[in-house]
């Protein structure tokens, strides 16, 4: 029972991981306007996102558009992008493989190795997409650190500082790295499998004399 609750516990958690990448990645607030500084200069928030690019006024207004071009974007928004796609499509796959490989389903029970075996693979996947949300979401935290502190005459509360989206991805990133876990910790059922070859009974040559 505890392998079982470990189980749904990582696959819980790693559900919710993949719920919020997605999330993460479709938000348009992974950097957003600063309003650091004496005044601020303008009464529009802007918001950028690795999709599309908002503005916000303070009338509650919010204007969205989507990136024109695909090739003139920055690097560290394209690779991002590539990012993010990868961890979504790993996460996809290691929910249908986890479902498969759990203890609690009834899908494929004749064979118990396999089926931690698949588990375990279904682990690994998000282990590998929680470090792929990681990955898009350092790197582009990172572009926004060096462009707000690298010597320019773009005033500080023109500039652009974390948005929300970030924290987002650094929680799903973590949510699925911690199920993936998990779901690598259920052991292969190997002593039934091994009980038909190495416990057989042997016939016992010693004899009882008087």
């Amino acid at each position: 029972m505890g392998g079982e609750a470990r189980e749904l516990a990582g696959y819980l958690a790693a559900l919710a991981a993949w719920v919020a990448a997605l999330a993460a990645a479709v938000l348009p607030q992974w950097r957003q306007s600063s309003y650091a500084g004496d005044a601020i200069i303008t009464a529009v928030g802007l918001h950028e996102g690795l999709w599309m690019s908002c503005a916000a006024q303070s009338t509650g207004q919010v204007q969205c558009r989507l990136h024109d071009s695909l090739l003139s974007l920055e690097v560290h928004i394209q690779t991002s992008r590539a990012l993010m796609v990868i961890s979504l499509l790993l996460g996809f796959f290691g929910i249908i493989m986890s479902v498969m490989g759990m203890k609690c389903t009834k899908v494929g029970e004749e064979d118990p190795v396999t089926k931690s075996r698949i588990a375990v693979a279904g682990g690994v996947l998000f282990i590998l997409s929680g470090l792929c949300t990681l990955a898009a979401v350092s790197l582009y935290a990172t572009q926004v650190t060096y462009e707000f502190f690298r010597e320019s005459t773009i005033p500080i509360n023109a500039r652009y500082e974390f948005g929300s989206a970030l924290f987002v991805g650094w929680g799903a990133a973590s949510l699925s790295m911690l199920g993936g876990s998990l779901l690598c910790c259920s052991c292969p059922a190997k002593e039934r499998r091994g009980q038909q070859y190495h416990r057989q009974p042997q016939p016992s040559t010693a004899r009882e004399y008087v």
